[in-house]
This record gives structure tokens, C-alpha cells and sequence, in this order.
């Protein structure tokens, strides 16, 4: 979800009995045959909805903000969050309690802190479901501890543009990945008993102008690329609540776009759940009730109106909307409740284990950052190195944090206090995990830290030490973009001083995705570690002396600058509290048909140009190679077998990835399919992968429906979109299939 100001948004379920003063005409106690968990979802659903009176049905579309903000007091029993509803005593329903985001309970610092995961584009870079799942489960564990039911996770837009500052929440460029890593983290959460919500639906791929910036796309284009990573990842985490955006998509609201929400949400993919607006996201009280919206977000606060309060009301008085909608939105709300077990098993606080869940968040740092460069093997660093000097990033007290309303406080406090902004989209938070402290304990008494602001004393330090390592950061946030990918604060001259005094430099890059590296000869290692999450210097440590090996692959395209991009520039980005003044007026509408359906790797192949690193990409300390690569169509499905061989003298982790075209001049190569493996060096292992069958197939805007077709299928074997090893070719025949998919319903 996503914020016009300070404060962070979720949605959530406490059984606080006392909140209910508001509850109904009748105290009374009734006969509740929906506490029978032998029935299912729906069935318990329609016995609640059937004993509603019509204010506790209204109680229940829409939420209030779970704080105090501008004058107001924070609601009783709310938790100090994202959103708050009243528990329906009466029926024996808990309060809903939500709270952000993605990389764990945001805002908790008044509750004892939580555990950061490193940024989504870091666990996207593990190509792992596993990693996703587990970091899912771990925040949706606090969650629940901390007394939430709810919580807004499932980041699934599209990086179509570096400069957007919420990439970092998000999944990278591919589809198939991208809603693959998000269904697997929503997955879980809900496993956690919390509801999970896949955000922003959808082409929420910029923030800046973003409460009115209009996505402009074609339907076959929206269906093959965003549209498509949405579609998986609910097929894959059944979320309980999909979270409408901020944005337009052609000239309408999402959150009134009867196409988006009825047409294919709800009716193609059979989607049984709930739409929660986003905070400030409405704008109409009939008009989004009938285009499929159900639960409007903190209106008291965050829209021009409490539109579904007594607007709504007025509305179903004059026929303008029927009250079976509104039993509808109040029908989808509880199913969730039941099907994700927010009323059998209610939240309640307990203790956190906050080591355990840091050792998550370590295993997914290391396993997706990315070795970009490591010129004449410098890395691993050796143990016998006699010194070595870090510069720069606030290494010497923590790792970087992306802000807004997914920023995660520590349990023992932001590690970097008083930074800019003051205000929103900040603070910015450093977890407290020094990366200098961690290569202490590696090398006593050999580490020296300067801190990169006098470039002359850091070149100084960096010549009479074996090995530089120079952290460099870039700190982006909800509700502003870059106007471009340079470093801000004369970071670039900072590393080619040092590189320039030391061949051996190592960059470490703690970013919201990828930057201009005009320095990137110079050097002679480079790690891409994202934000790294509450272990991030441990893990950064383990990397850089090969107590783990890097495994990470790029989610997304680095260009080698913004010339390479669909759109050279975007109207309005920056940000003035930070020191990034916004270049001009943000613009209307935002071109997607530019590139499509083809976003990043497969823009850059139509466009024939050649990245600083394409997707996929990432180097590690050993070395692999595929052999006896074979395709075979079977009983309606694409199999690719072939064999890996670690070639190197280390251990490591390979992830081979299978790409394919479908026949015809027009198309691009597509990720099909991969698989992360463990090998010991000198090992060999069978790999057999099939194809995701929504790969094999493209949107026909005439017919509104799906065609595979007939005709030779090229598949190619290789390490990254551009890095080959082997190609092969199969036929597959015609086939059309409807645009009403099953496989998204539970």
C-alpha cells in the first residue's frame, strides 16, 4: 500500500472485547452457527452475513486509522498502526488490527521494534521460493505476536523504471518471478493466521504524481506483464485482500476501475477475497462500490470523505447501488476472516524470538546479494589479510533501510539517529548490524574506519591498506523518485579517489536498485547488497570472506544509464528534504505502451542494446556448466531436462535459468523457468524444469482470450536473459484458453 504522508498503513484483528461500545442495537447474545468449523469459508461467511444488522455490516467496510494524526485521538484498541476496525462483539468477531508491510511490522517502535528482511528485490534475487516463504512466515509471526491480524504484504508491481523509490518493496521486472517470490511470501504470512494483502493493483510503478498519474497500456500488454505477476502470485498465496492503488490505469482510478477489479479480478481469475482501497486512494462512494471495491482504507483521515459511511448509504437509498453489493463486500471480508483463521485462532501477544527471526533475515540477505564484479578473484577475502580500511555508508554503526510505510524499526533503536527528512517520507532508519563491528571479529586490531566525508583522508587510509572497502548507499523511499541513477553526495568521486590509491577496492552497494557506475573499471569487486535487512553486516561479512558463497541473481536489468530506458526522464521526480529538488511538474499519464508487455531484459533485447548486467545475472566463487539439454512436450506440459556441473574448485549455489520464444518475428524471450541448487565442487546434478505454462501463451485483444500458438517453441539454457550455454527447439500445438482462469481461486 502506500501513503501521502508519515504514517504507515495495515489492516488487522485483535479480540479486544472492550472496543465494541459502538456495536449494535441489541447486546444480547445470538446463536453463532459459524463458529462450526466443519463448514467451509463461504458457508460460515453467509450465516454471519445473514445475522448482520446493517450498521455492523457498514462497521465492517471500512477501517479507521490505527493512530492519532492531525488532531484526532488514536481509536480505542487500536495498536498504534495502519488500520483499525472495532471488533463485532455481538457475533464474536475479533477487531481487525493492520499494520505495513512487506519487510516486517512497520512502525513497531513503540512496541518493542520487529525484524527488517532485507529489501523484496533481495529476496527476489535468491530466485528462491523457499527464502520467500520463510521470510513471509517470520514477519507474519510478529505480526501476530505483536496482536495484528492483517498485514500489507505482497508487493507485486512491476520495476519498469530504476528511479521508482518503492522498488525496493517490490519483486524486480519479470513476471513469473516477481509473482512467484510475492505468492510465496503471502503464502507465508496467511500460514501465520494473518491476513495478507497483494498490493498496489495495479501499474503502481512510479510515485511520483501517483494519486492521479494515469497508466496508459493495452489490454494484451497489462495481461502478459503486471497484470500476469498479479495473477500468479494470488494463484500461488490465495492473499485474503488485494489492495487497489493510488494511480489511474487508462484515465480511471484503480480503485473504481470496474475492468480491473470486476472483469478480470473477480471474474476471470475467480478471486473469492476482499479489495481494501489504499490510504487516500478513494474517491467515490457508489461508483467504487460497483466497480468491486470493498473496504475503503482510514477515509477519516487519508480521502476527501468517509465515502463508505454514509455516502454509500445514500447511495443504496436512491437504487444507485443494491444492497446485495454491499452484502457482497461484507460476504468477501468475512470469508477471508474464516478462510485465513483470523476468527478460529485470534491474535494475541507473546514473546519474540528476535535472534531466531534474525537468523531468517540473514539467510535471505545472503542469499540474494549479488557479486557483480570480482576482477582476478580478490574475493573471498583471506584471513591472513594484514589490514583493511572500510569507508563510507555508516558502516561503522549499521546497514541502510528504504523509508515510508515499510520501514522497520529495530528492537535496540535506528542505528544512525537524526537524519533527513525530519518529516515523511523519513526517518531514515540504519539497522543496527556494523559491518566494521562483524569484519572486526574477523581480522582484530587489522580494520580502520573513515567515514568517506574528507575524501583526501579516506584516499590516505585506503593506500596503506591491503584491501578498500568502500560502502556506498542510496537511500529512496514511498512517495518520490530519482530524476536520474547517480549517487547522491559525490559518492562516485569518493570510490574512484580510493580506487584510484588501492587496486584493491571492494564496493559495497546498500541502494534501492541500480545506479550509474562510471568508477565500475576501476575497481576490483563489487557487491550489489540491496538493503540489507537486520543482519545485513553479518551477512555482508560472510560474503566478502566466503563463509557463504554469493548466489544472488539480478531481478532486473542494470542499464549502463538512464539513456537506456524506455523514458529518459520523469516529469517531477525528486525530492527537496532531501536535497533533490523535483525537475518541473509531474505529468498526467505515464506511456507504457512504449515497451509493453516487453519490460526490462526483453525491452532491451527488442531494442537491441546491451546492459551494464542483464537480469539474471551474478557471479559466485566457483563456476558452472549445463550439458545434455532436452525439451519434450508431455501430456499438456513443457519439460526441460539438462544436467549442472560445478567446474570450480568451491562449493556453490548455481541458478540455471530456462528462457523461450514463442513463434513468430514479433516476440521476445521470456523467463520460463528456473531452479536454485546446492553443488559441491566437482559434483554433478540432473535438472528437470517445466515451463510455467502462463510463459507459453499470449492475451488475443480480439478474442479476449488466450492463445498458445502452434509452431516451434525456441528454448535456450544459460546464467542469465543474455548468457547462454545451449539452445533447443520443440513444437507444441494450438490451443486458446479463456481469460477465466481457475487456478487463482483457493
Amino acid at each position: 500500500m502506500a501513503r501521502a504522508n508519515h504514517f504507515g498503513v495495515g489492516l488487522f484483528f485483535v479480540g479486544s472485547v472492550a472496543a465494541m461500545a459502538w456495536a449494535t442495537a441489541s447486546s444480547a447474545p445470538v446463536a453463532r452457527p459459524w463458529m462450526n468449523m466443519s463448514l467451509s469459508p463461504d458457508q460460515r461467511a453467509a450465516l454471519v452475513l445473514k445475522a448482520m444488522t446493517q450498521d455492523e455490516k457498514f462497521r465492517l467496510i471500512r477501517a479507521d486509522f490505527g493512530q492519532p494524526s492531525q488532531g484526532r485521538a488514536m481509536p480505542s484498541g487500536a495498536l498504534t498502526s495502519a488500520g483499525y476496525l472495532p471488533a463485532l462483539a455481538r457475533l464474536g468477531l475479533p477487531a481487525l488490527q493492520e499494520t505495513d508491510a512487506g519487510l516486517g511490522v512497520a512502525k513497531a517502535d513503540k512496541s518493542g521494534g520487529a525484524t527488517s528482511l532485507p529489501s523484496g528485490l533481495a529476496t527476489a534475487a535468491s530466485f528462491d521460493p523457499q527464502i520467500a516463504y520463510a521470510g513471509g512466515a517470520m514477519i507474519g509471526g510478529e505480526a501476530r505476536k505483536k496482536g495484528f491480524n492483517v498485514m500489507l504484504v505482497g508487493g507485486v508491481d512491476l520495476e519498469r523504471d530504476p528511479r521508482n523509490g518503492r522498488n525496493f518493496e517490490y519483486a524486480g521486472e519479470d513476471p513469473l518471478l516477481a509473482g512467484t517470490i510475492a505468492g510465496n511470501a503471502v503464502r507465508g504470512v496467511q500460514d501465520q493466521k494473518v491476513i495478507a494483502t497483494v498490493k498496489h493493483y495495479a501499474l503502481n510503478a512510479l510515485e511520483t504524481g501517483r494519486n492521479t498519474l494515469s497508466a496508459q497500456i493495452d489490454e494484451p500488454a497489462a495481461r502478459e506483464s503486471d497484470l500476469l505477476a498479479f495473477e500468479i502470485a494470488i494463484g500461488i498465496g490465495h492473499p485474503g485482500s488485494v489492495m487497489c492503488a493510488y494511480n489511474r490505469f487508462n484515465a480511471v482510478y484503480a480503485c473504481e476501475n470496474d475492468w480491473l477489479l470486476n472483469s478480470v479480478l473477480k471474474r476471470d481469475w475467480g478471486y473469492p477475497g476482499y479489495v481494501m482501497s489504499d490510504w487516500g486512494a478513494v474517491h467515490s462512494a457508489g461508483k467504487s462500490a460497483l466497480a468491486g471495491l470493498d473496504q475503503e482504507s482510514a477515509g477519516e483521515v487519508f480521502d476527501p470523505a468517509v465515502y463508505f459511511d454514509q455516502p454509500l448509504r445514500a447511495a443504496i437509498a436512491s437504487g444507485e447501488v443494491p444492497q446485495s453489493r454491499v452484502d457482497d463486500m461484507v460476504r468477501r471480508i468475512l470469508r477471508s476472516m474464516f478462510a485465513v483463521g483470523v476468527i478460529d485462532q485470534p491474535a494475541k501477544a507473546a514473546p519474540i524470538d528476535f535472534a531466531a527471526d534474525g537468523e531468517v533475515a540473514l539467510r535471505a540477505e545472503e542469499a540474494g546479494a549479488v557479486l557483480l564484479r570480482n576482477e582476478h578473484g580478490l574475493l573471498p577475502l583471506s584471513g591472513s589479510l594484514k589490514s583493511i580500511a572500510l569507508i563510507g555508508g555508516h558502516a561503522d554503526k549499521g546497514v541502510l533501510s528504504g523509508g515510508g510505510s515499510s520501514v522497520v524499526y529495530p528492537p535496540a533503536g535506528n542505528a544512525v539517529p537524526g537524519m533527513s527528512p525530519d518529516g515523511w517520507p523519513g526517518p531514515r532508519v540504519y539497522q543496527p548490524s556494523a559491518p566494521l563491528e562483524a569484519i572486526s571479529r574477523r581480522l582484530p586490531g587489522k580494520v580502520q574506519f573513515n567515514d568517506g566525508h574528507d575524501t583526501a583522508a579516506a584516499t590516505q587510509l585506503a593506500s596503506h591498506a591491503d584491501v578498500a572497502v568502500v560502502f556506498v548507499e542510496q537511500w529512496d523511499a514511498e512517495s518520490f523518485d530519482r530524476p536520474n541513477m547517480v549517487l547522491p553526495d559525490n559518492q562516485d568521486a569518493l570510490v574512484t579517489a580510493v580506487a584510484k590509491a588501492n587496486p584493491h577496492t571492494i564496493v559495497v552497494l546498500e541502494n534501492n536498485g541500480p545506479v550509474n557506475m562510471p568508477w565500475l573499471d576501476q575497481t576490483s569487486a563489487v557487491l550489489e547488497a540491496w538493503y540489507p535487512g537486520a543482519r545485513g553486516g553479518e551477512a555482508i561479512t560472510r560474503l566478502l570472506f566466503g563463509e557463504v558463497a554469493p548466489s544472488g541473481r539480478l531481478p532486473l536489468t542494470w542499464p549502463k544509464d538512464e539513456s537506456q530506458l524506455p523514458r529518459a526522464q520523469i516529469p517531477g521526480a525528486g525530492l527537496a528534504s532531501i536535497g533533490v529538488p523535483p525537475q518541473g511538474q509531474p505529468a498526467d499519464t505515464v506511456d507504457y505502451r512504449i515497451e509493453g508487455a516487453d519490460v526490462g531484459y526483453r525491452w532491451f533485447q527488442r531494442q537491441n542494446i546491451e546492459p551494464l548486467f542483464p537480469f539474471g545475472y551474478g557471479l559466485t566463487y566457483t563456476n558452472f556448466g549445463y550439458s545434455k539439454l532436452q525439451a519434450k512436450w508431455e501430456n499438456g506440459k513443457l519439460t526441460v531436462a539438462f544436467d549442472v556441473t560445478n567446474r570450480g574448485t568451491r562449493d556453490g549455489i548455481d541458478v540455471p535459468q530456462i528462457y523461450l520464444t514463442l513463434p513468430g518475428e514479433k516476440h521476445t524471450r521470456r523467463l520460463a523457468g528456473w531452479s536454485r541448487i546446492t553443488l559441491k565442487k566437482g559434483a554433478t546434478q540432473h535438472v528437470e524444469i517445466i515451463a510455467d505454462p502462463h510463459i507459453l501463451a499470449e492475451f488475443d485483444a480480439t478474442e479476449k482470450n488466450w492463445r498458445r500458438p502452434g509452431g516451434s517453441y525456441h528454448i535456450q539454457l544459460g546464467h542469465s536473459a543474455t548468457s547462454f550455454e545451449s539452445d533447443t527447439s520443440v513444437d507444441l500445438p494450438a490451443a486458446t484458453f479463456s481469460a477465466r482462469r481457475s487456478h487463482a481461486s483457493p
